[in-house]
C-alpha cells in the first residue's frame, strides 16, 4: 500500500513539474519579462506549499522558512502596484478581445460599451491612504493638547512645593515639563509628558566618568563621581548621603522619590484642586503618575536628572537598571535627537517629524510592532533624514516605504546602532524570537503596506 501512495505521488510530481516547465516555457511569451518573473515566484510558492503537504517536517525546518528568506525575492524584478507599466497593466485589464479593433468578420455580437453614467469606484493611492490614516489616528486634537500641557505644569508646580518642603536641605532645580508632546513629537493621543526633577549639583566637586570606564562596562550610562574630598570632605555637600563607593546613586535617590510619591504626597487633594485622580504607580519601575481626567488619560513620567556636570552639559536620568549598572545614570538623547529633527525640518520645510508619529502609529498596539518604541523608530528616521532626498509631503508615502526597508535592513544585522551614540545598539535588549516576529511583520506589510495602517 505504502509503494502505490508513493508510486501515485511521484506521478502527481511529475504531471505537476510537466506542467510548471509548460507554463514557464511560455509565459514569458504571453506575459512579456515582468509577467514572468511574476509567474516564476508565484509557482515556487506553490511548489514550496505542495513539499510542505507531502513531506515530514521538524521543528528546525520551520524556523528555516523565516522572514529572512523571503528577503532574497527582492533582487527579483516584479511588478511595482504603485506605477504599473502601460504595457503590462493593459492585458490584465482585458479578459477578452477587444470589439472595437476586430482583426476578421465574426458572427457574434459586439459586447456593449460601458455606460458613463455609472463612475468607477474611488480607489485612493498609498500615499492618500497614509494621509487619511494620519488625520484619524495620529493627529492630537489641539484642545486635548492644551489640556495636556496644563495639567503637567500644575502637576509640576503641586510637586515642587512637595519637595521644598519635604526636603528643604536638598537644592531641587525647577520641574521641567516636556517630552514628545511639547516637541511635535507626539501621535496617537496626548497620553505622556515627562517632568525633569533637575538636582542641582556644586560646581567643581563632581565629575563625570563614562560607563564603559566602570566595572559595569555600559556605554550608556555615565558615573557622577564626587571630587576634591581632600578639600571639601564628605558631608560638605547635601547630595553626600547618597553617595555609594564615592559616586552619587541614582538607585537611592529613586527610592526616595519612589517612597515619597507613594505615601507621603496628598494626590487626592492635589487631584481635587485640579480636577482629576492623581495616583502612584506602584507596578512600574519607573517613577510613573497616572492622571485621568473626563477628557483625557495621561502619565507623568517623573525623572530625577542631572545636568550641567561637564563642559557638554550631558543630560543624565536616574533610572531603574539592573546590574552593577544599577548605581549608574542613564545618558539621555533625546533632547540633541529632537533638536536635530527640528533643525532639518526647518532647513528644507521636511516632513521627518510627521513620519517618525506615522510610524509610532503603527507600531502602536501592533502584536509584534509594539515592541520597537520611540527611540528605535528615531534612529531610522534621523539617518533617513540626513539624506539629501525629497522630503517634502508628496514623498511622504515613499519615505515610509523606505523606513520599513531601512527596520528590515537593521533587523537582519541584528544592529541598530543610536545616531549620537554609535557604541550602542538599540537591538541588544530583543531575543532573536522578538527580532524575527518584527522582521517577518514588517517584510509582510513592505509587501502590502495598506495593512499596516
Amino acid at each position: 500500500m505504502a509503494e502505490f501512495s508513493q508510486k501515485r505521488g511521484r506521478q502527481r510530481d511529475e504531471v505537476l513539474g510537466s506542467t510548471v516547465d509548460f507554463l514557464l516555457a511560455n509565459a514569458r511569451l504571453v506575459l512579456g519579462v515582468g509577467g514572468a518573473a511574476v509567474l516564476g515566484i508565484a509557482t515556487l510558492a506553490v511548489k514550496r506549499l505542495i513539499d510542505r503537504a507531502t513531506s515530514p517536517r521538524d521543528e528546525d525546518d520551520a524556523k528555516g522558512d523565516s522572514w529572512k528568506e523571503l528577503t532574497l525575492l527582492k533582487t527579483t524584478p516584479r511588478l511595482q502596484p504603485r506605477t504599473p507599466p502601460a504595457a503590462l497593466s493593459q492585458p490584465a485589464s482585458l479578459p477578452a478581445p477587444l470589439p472595437s479593433a476586430p482583426e476578421g468578420p465574426s458572427d457574434t455580437e459586439p459586447q456593449p460599451l460601458p455606460q458613463p453614467s455609472s463612475p468607477a469606484p474611488l480607489c485612493l493611492t498609498f500615499q492618500e491612504k497614509l494621509l487619511v490614516f494620519e488625520r484619524d489616528h495620529v493627529t492630537i486634537p489641539e484642545a486635548h493638547v492644551a489640556l495636556a500641557k496644563q495639567l503637567a505644569g500644575d502637576i509640576a508646580l503641586e510637586l515642587q512645593a512637595y519637595l521644598r518642603n519635604k526636603f528643604p536641605e536638598l537644592p531641587f532645580g525647577a520641574l521641567v515639563p516636556g517630552g514628545p508632546l511639547y516637541d511635535g513629537l507626539q501621535g496617537g493621543a496626548a497620553s505622556r509628558v515627562r517632568l525633569l526633577v533637575p538636582l542641582v549639583l556644586e560646581v567643581g566637586l563632581w565629575g563625570l566618568v563614562p560607563g564603559v570606564d566602570t566595572v559595569a562596562r555600559d556605554p550608556r550610562c555615565w558615573a557622577v563621581r564626587r571630587t576634591q574630598l581632600e578639600f571639601r570632605p564628605r558631608g560638605s555637600s547635601p547630595w553626600d548621603r547618597f553617595l555609594v563607593g564615592g559616586y552619587l546613586s541614582s538607585r537611592v535617590l529613586l527610592e526616595l522619590l519612589r517612597k515619597a510619591l507613594a505615601s507621603s504626597v496628598n494626590w487626592p487633594a492635589i487631584g481635587g484642586l485640579l480636577g482629576c485622580l492623581i495616583r502612584p504607580s506602584v507596578a512600574s519601575e519607573e517613577l510613573l503618575l497616572d492622571v485621568q481626567h473626563e477628557r483625557l488619560e495621561l502619565t507623568v513620567a517623573v525623572l530625577l536628572a542631572v545636568t550641567g556636570a561637564d563642559a557638554e552639559d550631558r543630560l543624565l536620568l536616574a533610572w531603574p537598571l539592573e546590574g552593577l549598572a544599577g548605581n549608574l545614570w542613564l545618558q539621555d538623547l533625546y533632547p540633541a535627537e529632537a533638536a536635530r529633527l527640528r533643525a532639518l525640518d526647518e532647513r528644507d520645510a521636511g516632513t521627518r517629524r510627521r513620519l517618525l508619529r506615522l510610524l509610532c502609529g503603527v507600531c502602536r498596539g501592533h502584536p509584534a510592532l509594539g515592541r520597537l518604541d520611540r527611540c528605535h523608530l528615531t534612529q531610522v528616521v534621523l539617518r533617513l533624514g540626513e539624506e539629501e532626498v525629497d522630503w517634502a509631503e508628496a514623498a511622504l508615502g515613499e519615505r515610509f516605504l523606505q523606513a520599513l526597508e531601512s527596520l528590515i535592513d537593521s533587523l537582519e544585522r541584528a544592529s541598530l546602532p543610536c545616531h549620537f551614540n554609535p557604541g550602542v545598539n538599540l537591538l541588544s535588549g530583543l531575543r532573536e524570537e522578538e527580532i524575527d516576529d518584527i522582521g517577518f511583520a514588517l517584510y509582510s506589510g513592505l509587501q502590502a503596506p495598506e495593512c499596516l495602517l
